[in-house]
């Protein structure tokens, strides 16, 4: 499991060398100077000063929900693992990972079969639904979509144990909505409202498309919204769900009857596939047991049609055009305000991404990726851990017990750079030309194998969780370890030895590294040991000291109003805006360690650290759609782009020194406000 993401379109490409521009490069436009815009000053709003001159001539396509820098990022890549697929495609191989690359994108480009198809190849998966008679039917149906994919009724899936990370733990969480989360059923402002009034309007119209008139589908939407209403209402909110403590609730397999009764559990997790285990963990014991409540009473066609419903939306994108159409129209342009689909080519990427992407990882990283490149990224990596480390010393709130211990754990943070020792075999998976869909349900299943596999043995954590050709990066709390796919390197339009120092500290090292590394010391990061354990490991006084400075940060981001009436939860997103700051500051350690800095030259008429400053700007650069905003307010541990720029900034020093920022100034705050944790 994936503990925490460098989110969005920060963690981008990572620029590797740290030499200065070419004297023959020279005539190329600045990057930095060319995407300001002057008629904003850097004492009022830093983001659209940093990056107003660009955003300003790139309006978001109708096609995205955002548009920046990291879209580009994206852009480039897509066009390489486009060109991989067309290699295996011609190449034919009958077997390997040739064929199942080559295979898969012959059936995802195949639009005459698809549209041919229609919801035939799901037409088996229905009619077992069809077939339940019986409250006891209910969970085998449940485990039995669990199985491909299609997690109805509640959430679940393999990870270490929080407590004891050598051990591989079965996990039951809350789930089964088919909203984003809890919120939008219950809040009551004008966009969540809208999205809850359509969301019926998207079941009845899968419904129609299988076959059922119109009275019955808003009949059957009905039902099912008030019976995932129900699911709803037992959910923990966004923020309840970040304390690791009291999401951790460890329960014999034989007693969880007693937590949901009426629901066989013992026999459900062996039809699953879990074995090995005597007990598991369950996130939230007030969701099951509302779950067992729903499963006795409710009637059992509406279960059927949440069923249903819940099939056919997860597979809608891989289906003909009717279906897709209708997901895209409700999650994609309603909650998030896409005007267009993506291209067939790109949403065939993104399905191959998920089903087999390390199969992709292999070729691209042979492509792409060198040793060289791998060298210095892990080079990165001890610069700034040496910078934190030199700053945890000198920390005066933190005892020296606990300061011992946060450096013991900062040093034993192993890194994952570039791609994996050890690939995936996915010699069992049939991946052929025929339905996509079918390729996606066998690939799920595959995925839900692979994890449950992992149960009884012994955890390997050379394992990763992201692709090499992913443009992002993240820490993980149990394995303490940061790792930074090869994608990252990849910077559109510029060579290595185009980007001076000061970019490539702000825009990597702080942005990313530092990032990262910061979120093993964040207000959740902070509760596990230098072995991913969760423990105690800090004094009592320590941690009422870390708190304290930190609730700084969430006053600081509960008054930012990113929309209409809209606030950031600052409690929900401290995790990430505690790894911001955090890398600002770490970051900026680094680059002082650098001739660069040392040196003061200026470039394009600015100095090192203002470059600092807007290099890390430059990895938010991008435009948002109103609606996605309001979806990421509700939905997401991270804040909005520009309040990852502004937001963090004035609680850096040397920020009002470069910028000359004075009191009165929109981006000031007295040092009484200031966040003093690092």
């Amino acid at each position: 499991m994936i503990r925490r993401f460098a989110a969005g379109f920060a963690a981008l490409a990572l620029i590797t060398a740290c030499s200065q521009p070419s004297t023959k490069e020279t005539a190329k436009p600045d990057l930095l100077q060319t995407n300001l815009d002057t008629a904003v000053k850097p004492n009022e709003d830093f983001f659209e000063y940093a990056n107003g001159g660009w955003l300003k001539k790139n309006p978001i396509p109708a096609d995205e929900t955002s548009w920046g820098i990291g879209e580009l990022v994206q852009k480039e890549l897509y066009v390489r693992l486009r060109k991989i697929n067309d290699d295996a495609l011609a190449k034919s191989d009958k077997t390997g990972s040739g064929q199942r690359i080559g295979d898969f994108w012959f059936s995802a480009m195949d639009t005459t079969a698809i549209e041919q198809n229609g919801i035939t190849p799901l037409q088996s998966e229905l009619d077992a639904i069809a077939a339940m008679k019986t409250k006891e039917d209910v969970m085998v149906q449940a485990v039995r979509m669990h199985t491909y994919g299609s997690a109805v009724l509640f959430d679940e899936g393999v990870s270490q144990d929080p407590k004891h990370s050598d051990v591989q733990a079965f996990m039951l969480s809350q789930g089964g909505l088919g909203m984003p989360n809890r919120d939008y059923y219950f809040n009551t402002d004008a966009r969540t409202s809208k999205v809850r009034s359509l969301y019926p309007g998207y079941i009845a119209a899968v419904f129609r498309l299988i076959g059922t008139d119109s009275v019955q589908a808003a009949k059957k939407a009905a039902g099912i919204l008030a019976f995932e209403t129900k699911l709803a209402a037992s959910s923990r909110k966004l923020e309840d769900l970040r304390d690791p403590y009291t999401n951790y609730n460890k329960f014999a397999i034989s007693n969880l009857g007693s937590l949901s009764p009426g629901i066989d559990w013992a026999g459900s997790l062996a039809r699953m596939g879990v074995k090995h285990i005597d007990s598991v963990i369950v996130g939230q014991p007030e969701f099951f047991k509302t779950l067992g409540q729903l499963v006795s009473s409710a009637d059992i066609q509406t279960i059927k049609d949440y069923m249903v419903f819940h099939l056919v939306a997860t597979y809608s994108e891989y289906l003909s055009k009717p279906f897709a159409e209708a997901r895209f129209n409700f999650y994609s342009k309603t909650i998030r305000g896409a005007q267009e689909q993506h291209p067939r080519w790109r949403r065939a990427l993104d399905a191959e991404e998920g089903a087999i992407g390390e199969e992709l990882g292999k070729l691209f990283v042979k492509e792409y990726f060198d040793t060289v490149a791998k060298s210095r990224y892990s080079q990165l990596v001890e610069n700034v851990r040496n910078a934190y480390k030199a700053r945890i010393e000198k920390l005066t709130w933190m005892c020296d017990s606990t300061r011992q211990k946060a450096i013991h754990k900062l040093m034993s943070i192993s890194k994952k750079v570039g791609y994996p020792e050890h690939w995936k075999d996915f010699s069992a998976l049939k991946i052929d030309r025929g339905p996509l869909a079918l390729n996606m349900m066998r690939a799920n299943q595959w995925w839900v194998n692979h994890n449950l596999e992992k149960l009884g043995k012994p955890v390997d954590r050379t394992e990763w969780d992201m692709t090499p050709q992913t443009y992002n990066a993240y820490y993980n709390q149990s394995n303490n370890e940061i790792v930074l796919p090869a994608a990252m390197m990849t910077v559109p339009g510029f060579r290595d030895a185009e980007l001076d120092d000061a970019l490539v500290y702000g825009y990597t090292a702080a942005s990313t590294v530092g990032h990262e590394i910061t979120h093993g010391f964040d207000d959740e990061g902070r509760k596990y040991d230098e072995h991913g354990n969760l423990c105690q490991w800090w004094s009592i006084t320590d941690t009422v000291q870390f708190m304290k400075r930190a609730d700084v940060l969430v006053q600081q981001f509960n008054k930012m109003v990113p929309l209409d009436t809209m606030h950031i939860n600052g409690k929900a997103t401290l995790g990430e805006n505690l790894a911001d700051l955090g890398g600002i500051l770490i970051g900026l350690d680094a680059f002082k360690l650098t001739e660069t800095y040392k040196k003061g030259s200026k470039i394009a008429g600015l100095t090192p650290v203002q470059r600092f400053f807007l290099g890390y700007s430059l990895g938010w650069m991008m435009s948002i759609r109103q609606e996605r905003i309001a979806a990421q307010l509700l939905t997401d541990v991270h804040s909005p782009a520009k309040y990852r720029v502004n937001g963090p900034f004035p609680n850096v020093p040397d920020f009002y020194e470069a910028f000359g920022i004075k009191p009165g100034d929109k981006m000031y705050l007295p040092d009484s406000l200031r966040v003093h944790l690092w």
